[in-house]
């Protein structure tokens, strides 16, 4: 009774001032109505309660999707920075076969000492190695066979410029099957072993998604850190900070 009567203390106000009619709670004694009011007002607050996880499980939905998209835009913005690579890469051998042709022999061996100076090896059957694996990720898409391609290129040519971009495919193509173990050690390599390479910074963002996928929000944290600290203006930054927003 003594909460009935608390409840009807703190409604009393409002119920005045909204002079609803007495007859709809019913008839009967002064506590049946009281416990009616109660009733109406445990079931409205249920509903309330009802309609708060419904726009939070949407929330949490949408937050989902969000991520989704920029973790596909992000792929997408790789693959499109590989193949402006390539692209770059023949025009630059083409442009070099003219000159090449029309010069003697030992002209040529200089010439190619002298591209061994760029981001591209001089041995043909290494710089063929490393295009052959390319190819069965952007044009073959055949994955699977990308893996062991990557990993006797590294093997065969050890010391080649390649291997810290060989190292970071290996560890895009076993990220994508979810073997983070196996992906991370690779990232981590390009991120020790490297750090002139173009593809670190991207290493340490992945490297920062492995940690908060296995649950290690403190790593992945400072991970996302140092992607911004290092990296402050690039893609890879900005992808840091929302991930960081959401963690």
């Amino acid at each position: 009774m003594q909460k009935v009567i608390l409840v009807l203390a703190f409604l009393i106000p409002g119920v005045l001032h909204a002079q609803a009619p007495v007859s709809k709670l019913g008839s009967g004694s002064l506590e049946e109505r009281l416990n009616q009011l109660e009733r109406v007002m445990d079931a409205r607050n249920a509903a309330q309660m009802a309609l708060l996880d419904q726009m939070s499980q949407l929330q949490d939905e949408v937050a989902e999707l969000r991520g989704k998209t920029e973790e596909h835009a992000y792929q997408i913005e790789q693959i499109l920075q590989r193949q402006r690579e390539i692209y770059q890469e023949i025009d630059r051998r083409l442009a070099s076969q003219p000159a090449a042709q029309s010069q003697p022999a030992q002209v040529n061996t200089t010439a190619v000492d002298t591209s061994s100076s760029t981001n591209y090896s001089a041995d043909l059957s290494e710089n063929e190695a490393y295009e052959q694996a390319i190819q069965l990720v952007l044009r073959d898409k055949r994955y699977d066979a990308a893996v062991p391609a990557f990993e006797s290129f590294i093997e065969k040519y050890p010391n080649s410029t390649y291997v810290p971009n060989a190292h970071y495919w290996l560890g895009q193509l076993l990220f994508a099957e979810s073997k983070y173990d196996q992906a991370k050690g690779h990232f981590a390599t390009v991120v020790s072993d490297f750090p002139d390479s173009n593809k670190r910074g991207d290493c340490l963002l992945k490297l920062g998604i492995i940690a908060q996928q296995q649950d290690d929000k403190a790593k992945a944290r400072e991970l996302y850190n140092q992607v911004i600290s290092e990296y402050a203006d690039s893609t890879e930054a900005g992808l840091a900070r929302k991930r960081l927003d959401n963690l």
